[in-house]
């Protein structure tokens, strides 16, 4: 498999993240994969968004779930981006999609989006939390899943099989190669984040990886000259 080059939020070290101006400019930049976030509005829509409150990336205060979608699009999201819903970045963009969900809620109505558009092989689903994992997994027959983690010990591997993950997305500053070791003998993809620097990049091609999750579309060209 060739190495995939992620834009994380799209590609927010350029442009405001998790908007549709920034998954456009990381499918122009020739990136990969799509990585975006989703919560849920008061009702119910799958809003992208990272945080679960606005304030660090609108001009908005308060919770994400406090509001409605409707309210959520009076926002601006960055150089007058609009908020989008999970729906729209399908239709804006052509490439793979790895969507991370907060929450079994989220994975659940997630579920229903994948099953009626029939995207289990465009949309990888990932999380933090192993319950939200096994939801997707069990509510979207063929969905790949991928289970990602800031702090961990290489006790991950068993926790990503036992949540029916077939990835890893480790944080690279943890990494080590027994961890690295124990997700190949479970046959585990696994993909690095965040690699902003060549000197990143040349520690994730040197444990061997499957990939990396970047903020910069930069990383794509110099990525397949660096081993």
């Amino acid at each position: 498999m060739n190495f995939l080059t992620i834009g994380h939020r799209g590609v927010m070290g350029v442009e405001p993240e998790n908007t549709l101006r920034s998954f456009t400019a990381a499918e122009q930049a020739g990136l990969d994969v799509i990585e975006l976030d989703l919560h849920l509005s008061k009702d119910g829509a799958l809003v992208v968004m990272h945080d679960t409150e606005v304030d660090r990336t609108t001009d908005g205060t308060g919770p994400i779930a406090g509001k409605t979608l409707a309210e959520l699009r009076t926002l601006d999201a960055g150089r007058e981006e609009r908020v989008p819903v999970f729906e729209e970045v399908l239709d804006a963009v052509s490439l793979p999609l790895q969507a991370e969900i907060k929450d079994v809620a989220a994975a659940r109505a997630l579920a229903g989006v994948l099953n009626e558009r029939g995207l289990a092989g465009r949309v990888e689903v990932s999380s933090f939390h192993d319950e939200a994992v096994a939801e997707i997994g069990r509510l979207v027959p063929g969905v790949r899943t991928a289970l990602i983690a800031s702090r961990y010990d290489s006790g991950i591997a068993e926790r990503a099989v036992a949540a029916g993950a077939a990835t890893l997305c480790l944080n690279i500053r943890r990494l080590t190669l027994e961890t690295v070791e124990l997700a190949r003998k479970a046959d585990l993809r696994i993909i690095g984040w965040v690699v902003n620097t060549q000197d990143q990049l040349r520690l994730v091609r040197a444990f061997g990886l499957d990939g990396a999750t970047t903020d910069y579309p930069e990383i794509k060209r110099t990525g397949r000259f660096t081993a």
